[in-house]
C-alpha cells in the first residue's frame, strides 16, 4: 500500500502534534532526573531486612543492587532509610515429567515472594503485595548438570522476581498523594 503525495502533509502534522498529546495526558519518566532524581533517592532509602536461605541471600543482593544501595550485603540498615522492605520467600522445586522407566525429565522451580514496604516513620505499611516467576529445568543423565541449571534457575528466578519488586515500589513511590486515598 502506497502513500500518496497528498497526505503526506497531514502525516507529517500528526507526527508533530502527537508529542504535544503524550504531554498532555500526565505520563511522566518515573525515573526522571536518573541517580538524583526523586525516584532513585527514595528507593535508596530503602533498607531490605535480611531474608533467610540461600535464596534469601541472593535475592536481597539483587534487590539491593536494583535500589541503588552501596554494600549490597550490608549488615544493618543503612544511613538515611525511610522505609524497610519486609520479604519472605517461597521457592519450590517440583519434577514434573516422569519417564517410562520412573526417572524425572523435567523440573519446574518456582520462586514467589511476599513483600511489604513499611514507612518507618509512622510505622504503617504501604504496600503488600507478592511477586512470582518460574522456570523449567531439564533433568539431564549428568547430576552435576541438573544442579547447576537448578542453582542458576534460582539466580535467573531472584533476578526476575527483585525487578517485579523494585518496579511495584517505584510505582508505589510515584503514585500522586490523592491517588492513594
Amino acid at each position: 500500500m502506497t502513500v500518496s503525495r497528498r497526505h503526506l502533509p497531514f502525516r507529517r502534522l500528526l507526527l508533530c502534534l502527537l508529542p504535544l498529546a503524550l504531554a498532555g495526558c500526565g505520563l511522566q519518566p518515573m525515573y526522571a532526573g536518573g541517580a538524583s532524581g526523586v525516584t532513585a533517592q527514595v528507593l535508596q532509602s530503602i533498607s531490605v531486612s535480611p531474608i533467610p536461605g540461600r535464596a534469601g541471600y541472593l535475592m536481597q543482593g539483587a534487590l539491593n543492587d536494583r535500589l541503588g544501595i552501596a554494600g549490597s550485603q550490608g549488615a544493618g540498615p543503612q544511613t538515611g532509610t525511610r522505609y524497610r522492605l519486609d520479604v519472605i520467600l517461597d521457592d519450590n522445586l517440583e519434577a514434573l515429567g516422569v519417564l517410562s522407566n520412573d526417572t524425572v525429565g523435567r523440573e519446574r522451580r518456582s520462586l514467589r515472594a511476599r513483600y511489604r514496604l513499611v514507612d518507618l516513620a509512622e510505622g504503617m505499611v504501604l504496600l503488600d503485595a507478592t511477586a512470582g516467576s518460574d522456570a523449567g529445568i531439564d533433568v539431564v543423565s549428568s547430576e552435576y548438570a541438573t544442579i547447576a541449571a537448578e542453582q542458576t534457575a534460582l539466580e535467573n528466578l531472584t533476578r526476575d522476581v527483585a525487578d517485579r519488586i523494585v518496579t511495584r515500589l517505584a510505582l508505589v513511590i510515584n503514585r500522586p498523594a490523592d491517588a492513594s486515598r
